[in-house]
């Protein structure tokens, strides 16, 4: 059933059974609960409900703020209003340096990848600086979708010098691992975080609407020599990851 056919008014709107708003409101709602309406669905604009249900803008209006106070819709400027994902968090606390399949490993989830790019290719400008090689050298590149109990949650790009990874293929699940197996694991890292709202590409990727909230890390890890041994640029859905740090009073 579609959401145009869940709101005609002949099914739901009666005389005397509270303001018309009220009425709008717990027929959306129930779309949501039933799955008519799904997490991070748009829904229709205000004029194609009212047209739809004979219901005044005004009428559809206090019946969407409604919905926006219980929590269950968000309106984005310019995108229009979607269902909110109440779907809990994964809450990432930045003290250690670990990966993210061990990241979800911790919390029981099973995680799994979608390649996107895995092989030897000519690094960036950038990438190439971050990792102290020269302009135009190859570079180990793993660049995937993770994906944790089913759900996408970030699209994650690792760079490596192939002294560390000349074989990229190598890699099926866990970077990490393989780099623990032949001595090569970085034992620290500086991380730059950056909000930003996700392009359509990288919507479609993480399965929620273009211009959604998304969390830009750029990572540089270093061995204990100081070497660095690689540079990772991903991309967080904003709505189901939390970073947490915890701070310290200084004792100098």
């Amino acid at each position: 059933m579609t959401i145009d056919d869940f709101l005609r008014p002949e099914d739901w709107l009666r005389p005397g059974a509270g303001p018309r708003y009220t009425q709008l409101r717990r027929r959306l709602q129930d779309a949501i609960s039933q799955g008519i309406l799904e997490p991070n669905a748009s829904l229709p604009p205000e004029r194609e409900i009212a047209e739809v249900t004979g219901l005044s803008r005004v009428t559809v209006r206090n019946a969407m703020q409604e919905l926006v106070d219980k929590g269950l819709i968000v309106q984005r400027q310019g995108s229009g209003s979607f269902v909110a994902d109440t779907t809990a968090k994964v809450e990432q606390l930045l003290l250690d340096l670990t990966s993210f399949s061990e990241d979800m490993a911790q919390r029981g989830m099973e995680t799994s990848s979608v390649w996107l790019e895995r092989g030897v290719v000519r690094g960036t400008a950038q990438e190439t600086e971050v990792l102290g090689l020269e302009p135009g050298s190859s570079v180990a590149r793993l660049n995937r979708l993770r994906v944790a109990d089913g759900r996408p949650l970030a699209i994650e790009r690792a760079t490596l010098p192939l002294e560390l990874l000349p074989n990229p293929l190598e890699v099926e699940t866990s970077l990490y691992e393989v780099l623990a197996r032949d001595g090569h694991r970085p034992v620290r890292a500086v991380q730059r975080f950056t909000a930003l709202n996700l392009g359509a590409e990288q919507a479609e990727l993480l399965d929620v609407p273009t211009g959604a909230a998304a969390l830009s890390i750029e990572r540089t890890s270093y061995l204990d020599s100081g070497q660095v041994a690689e540079f990772t640029q991903s991309i967080y859905r904003g709505d189901a990851y939390d970073f947490i740090a915890e701070l310290r009073l200084s004792q100098s």
